[in-house]
């Protein structure tokens, strides 16, 4: 997988006070990682970890599913780079699928993290809004979220 191969939706980067020590260990226990970030996701309630496997996860929440696969990490001294496929089924009119690429860099006692979602496909009229209306809205949103997460 690389983001130079995707259709680029959402491409935006924030900085964390943290070390890249915190992330790295966060996400080596991935399946908590990625419910203690979309716990902090505006609307969205409930989330549990459903299932997780060797490079999958499968969470629950308020409003349905999220199945992220083919998760795929890469470590480096001061970077640390995860991509992987997203899956989401928010009641029976919103089912969408899209990829992330999610690359944390250190500077210091602050990460620089870099977030780009790719291919995303949601049909129907509500896929439609949410394609054309909803990039920054979600994208500036998962910034957020991860910054809480990593500044706790």
């Amino acid at each position: 997988m690389t983001k130079l191969k995707k259709s680029v939706w959402f491409d935006g980067s924030n900085q964390i006070d943290c070390d890249i020590q915190k992330v790295k260990k966060s996400l080596a226990e991935i399946g908590k990682h990625f419910v203690g970030v979309v716990s902090l996701m505006p609307g969205i309630s409930n989330v549990v970890l459903d299932k997780e496997g060797k490079d999958f996860v499968i969470i629950k929440n308020n409003e349905g599913l999220m199945k992220r696969t083919n998760i795929v990490k890469s470590v480096q001294t001061d970077k640390f780079v995860i991509e992987f496929d997203e899956e989401y089924q928010a009641g029976k009119k919103m089912n969408g699928k899209s990829h992330y690429f999610c690359e944390f860099s250190s500077k210091g006692k602050v990460v620089n993290f870099h977030l780009i979602i790719s291919n995303v496909q949601f049909p129907g009229f509500l896929g439609f809004l949410y394609r054309n209306f909803g990039s920054r809205s979600i994208g500036n949103a998962t910034l957020r979220s991860y910054k809480t997460y990593f500044e706790k």
